[in-house]
């Protein structure tokens, strides 16, 4: 099976103003995604896809051999990932000659995860072969059948998994995952079968909660250096 490393990132961002290249304790935040996912074992190649060629030299200056340069309609606000993926998984098979069997894409905003986390995803992924998509995700803090609640057409807030008995204690709700992008594994088939991963066969692979942080906001960055410094 051969497994290609995706890390997309492109050169605009409102959050967080050019954070796939922003300085982390010393060095860009892309850096720490490359050094992890040239760590992994089960990634035979890695690419990075991006709209920027500042994106583009500091990747290269950590260690990524091949930039894949996506157009302008898929660097946009408002663009989908699925694309993204797709067209970097069909420049790199044009340009190389190989075959794909599932991409393994780790987000630059995920600079917490380890290589044992991506390799995990991976492992899940070829040995249970009934899931088109593994996905990292995390126990949250709050739980839609305990402690979240939705306003509803009537005006009130109702609990969001609302069961025929109610739920009192967090310990007896269902197990539920916050989604982390620490890294995506998708089956090839799946980019051509379904028009978005959250219509295919999903599977979690559960991260610990401190290396899922995914920088949005200031303040989720000064979080992971937080982090960073108190190990």
């Amino acid at each position: 099976m051969f497994v290609l490393g995706t890390i997309c990132c492109r050169g605009g961002s409102k959050g967080v103003k050019g954070k796939n290249i922003r300085p982390l304790k010393g060095k860009p935040l892309i850096a720490y995604t490359v050094e992890t996912a040239l760590r992994c074992g089960l990634i035979n190649d890695i690419i990075v896809s991006t709209d920027s060629s500042l994106i583009a030299g500091a990747a290269r200056e950590a260690g990524i051999k091949t930039i894949i340069m996506r157009p302008e309609e898929l660097a946009t606000d408002t663009a989908s990932k699925w694309p993204v993926f797709i067209h970097a998984l069909e420049e790199y098979e044009k340009i190389f000659g190989i075959k794909a069997d599932y991409i393994a894409d780790m987000d630059v905003t995920v600079p917490l995860k380890t290589s044992e986390d991506i390799d995990g995803a991976i492992n899940m992924a070829l040995t249970d072969t009934t899931a088109d998509v593994i996905i990292t995700g995390y126990e949250p803090e709050r739980n839609p059948y305990f402690n979240m609640m939705e306003i509803r057409e009537d005006g009130f807030a109702h609990i969001v998994k609302q069961t025929e008995e109610p739920i009192v204690r967090r310990q007896d709700a269902p197990l539920v995952y916050s989604l982390t992008p620490a890294v995506y594994v998708i089956k090839k088939e799946a980019f051509f079968t379904f028009s978005h991963w959250s219509t295919a066969k999903c599977k979690i692979y559960p991260i610990p909660r401190e290396r899922a942080v995914d920088i949005d906001t200031e303040i989720d960055f000064s979080i992971v250096e937080f982090l960073i410094d108190h190990k």
